[in-house]
């Protein structure tokens, strides 16, 4: 059993490193107060080929595995950019999967290239305001109409549409009362973005705030049959085969994250003296960093071990779920301890460890939480009865 990363992990570690350089602490301190989306860091991504890591290489990608995507998203983070940074390219990263699996050849060819050369951008709607994390209960609905879908609805924490051309959307094609399941029946599309038919809406959050999420009205959107991706009614099947590798990279940037809140923290605690000493030598602050190097290692272990079993075509939901539970609860302690070690001045923005203690709240939260991974490892893992 091999720990270490492979020559090309390191080399991807090294490449990106020089690339986030570019984008220093204060390029992303400046994203984070006035919001603006950083589409110069996402297009340096684009120009350099990185956008299509772990994309078929018969569509352009350099078909590497969801190992060396974590790898690229977890130094994309370490290096200060956090989860705006990571947040920035999670979509075309990961987020249009779905499409790489399921679509058809002409659909691949089609949607794909132009993503990871950055000429389309996609924005991902899927939750609603009234279903939650009950994602099989959703009610936007997609009727066919000749060769179009009409779809009308809502979709609600829907990222990037502020700047998105595209738009995935999973929507009802078959009535709930009319399937045997609730997953039954929805159907994802992947077409346009035509704002004359979506109002757009901007909410405002405690982090990312150069990510944006939105509230979606959609009234009368047009969605040629041709953009719907493999068959009808299957679409919430087809959401789940991304569930894990998204799980993975999520974790795998918490795990960043950690690190550069750690990181700030430890140098702040050699250099800060109070009472005649630097405050990293008392037990009181060295001891909860320490705990969270532990942590924050333990918890990487989790992810790549993830990331292997995913890649060598593994059951691998129980442990992408457990590294996305033990990521975030991991990080948002060392991020929560950055802030207290700084004392007053981790209130203060100039040393970003405030910024990322708000970063980390989102992904513990979701796209799924800590309490339902529970509810899964209780009943997938222990078998014990399900709870909900």
């Amino acid at each position: 059993m091999n720990f270490e990363f492979s020559e090309q992990q390191n080399q991807i570690r090294d490449s990106i490193r020089k690339l986030c350089s570019r984008f220093d602490d204060q390029f992303w301190l400046d994203r984070d107060n006035d919001g603006e989306f950083p589409e110069e860091f996402c297009s340096a991504l684009a120009k350099d080929g990185w956008l299509g890591i772990c994309m078929p290489e018969d569509v352009g990608g350099s078909g590497l595995g969801i190992a060396e995507a974590a790898v690229m998203v977890q130094t994309i983070s370490e290096s200060g950019a956090a989860n705006g940074g990571v947040s920035s390219i999670a979509i075309p990263l990961f987020g249009v999967n779905p499409i790489a699996v399921y679509g058809s050849e002409e659909q691949k060819q089609r949607m794909l290239p132009p993503v990871m050369r950055r000429e389309d951008i996609p924005c991902f709607a899927v939750t609603e305001p009234n279903t939650g994390l009950d994602t099989t209960r959703l009610t936007t609905q997609a009727v066919l109409k000749g060769d179009r879908y009409i779809v009308n609805g809502q979709k609600v924490w829907t990222s990037t549409a502020q700047v998105a051309n595209k738009i995935m959307l999973i929507a009802r094609t078959k009535p709930e009362a009319e399937t045997k399941r609730p997953i039954d029946g929805l159907t994802l599309f992947y077409t346009d973005l035509d704002r004359s038919t979506c109002e757009i809406t901007r909410i405002d959050k405690m982090g990312r705030k150069c990510v944006d999420s939105n509230s979606v009205f959609i009234d009368g959107l047009e969605i040629p049959v041709e953009d719907r991706i493999g068959e009808e009614g299957k679409g919430f099947r087809y959401l789940l085969h991304g569930l894990n590798p998204e799980r993975i990279l999520i974790a795998a940037g918490l795990v960043g994250l950690g690190r550069a809140a750690l990181q700030r923290a430890t140098q702040y605690a050699k250099d800060r003296v109070v009472f005649d000493r630097p405050i990293g030598q008392n037990q009181s602050v060295a001891h909860p960093l320490a705990e969270s190097w532990v942590e924050l290692e333990a918890a990487n272990l989790m992810v790549f071990r993830a990331a292997a079993a995913y890649d060598n075509g593994e059951d691998c939901g129980a442990y992408a779920n457990a590294a996305k539970y033990f990521a975030a609860e991991a990080t948002f302690k060392a991020c929560q301890r950055a802030v207290m070690t700084h004392g007053g001045m981790g209130y203060a923005k100039e040393y970003h460890v405030e910024r990322y203690l708000r970063e980390c709240m989102i992904h513990r939260l979701a796209p799924i939480s800590p309490q339902l991974i529970l509810c899964f490892i209780a009943e997938k893992v222990l078998g014990l009865p399900k709870s909900y």
